[in-house]
């Protein structure tokens, strides 16, 4: 399996050379560290998915000698690996910067990490070929643009959750949100080995 979580960045040697200049324009830019977090750690894993879905590489990995939940545990596991390294570059390159950031921002865009992959990576094993990335596309915009928008709206239906989490602890909610992410992107697993499972190539 570690063969399949390493053949992301084989397949793209060419975009990793992209890879730091991306930080540094999100950095010159002014750009919100938790943003810079995980638009970073996106790079790796969906460049993955765009290429193999233009390739229509699940062809190839159902000829190898790997099970299909292996080849989605890779996808999952190996993202999340993807997203630490992606991570740690990300705040050596904002320290260098003088740019400065917390553990909590750290946090934040490890959270919706998870949180956006759970919800974008089964529709590469539901939709139809040609049509996902840019979908994905539009999910992330709206996803980044829409949600504070939609909890404006709907805050003050909220009062009594939010001023109940307004009185923990920073550690607390950040250990909350995460684990919340983590069970997410646990049943997205579920669900995108399920449906590869029975998909037919």
């Amino acid at each position: 399996m570690f063969n399949l979580i390493k053949r992301e960045v084989i397949i793209q040697k060419k975009q990793l050379l992209l890879f730091f200049p991306f930080i540094i324009f999100f950095i010159v830019m002014d750009s919100h560290p938790v943003f810079i977090f995980l638009v970073t750690s996106l790079f790796i894993p969906f460049n993955a998915l765009a290429f193999d879905e233009k390739t229509n590489v699940n062809v190839l990995l159902n000829s190898l000698p790997y099970t299909r939940k292996e080849i989605i545990a890779s996808r999952y596991l190996g993202s999340l690996v993807y997203m630490a390294i992606a991570i740690g570059l990300t705040a050596l390159a904002l320290f260098v910067a003088g740019q400065s950031f917390t553990f909590s921002h750290v946090a934040l865009g490890a959270g919706l990490f998870l949180l956006f992959s759970a919800m974008t990576f089964p529709l590469f094993y539901v939709l139809k070929q040609g049509y996902i990335f840019p979908i994905v596309m539009i999910s992330f915009f709206l996803f980044v643009g829409g949600g504070p928008a939609v909890f404006a709206l709907v805050s003050d239906s909220l009062q009594g959750i939010i001023q109940f989490v307004m009185g923990l602890s920073m550690t607390t909610i950040l250990s909350g949100f995460l684990a919340i992410a983590a069970v997410l992107y646990s049943l997205s697993w579920v669900v995108s080995a399920t449906v590869y499972e029975r998909k037919a190539f």
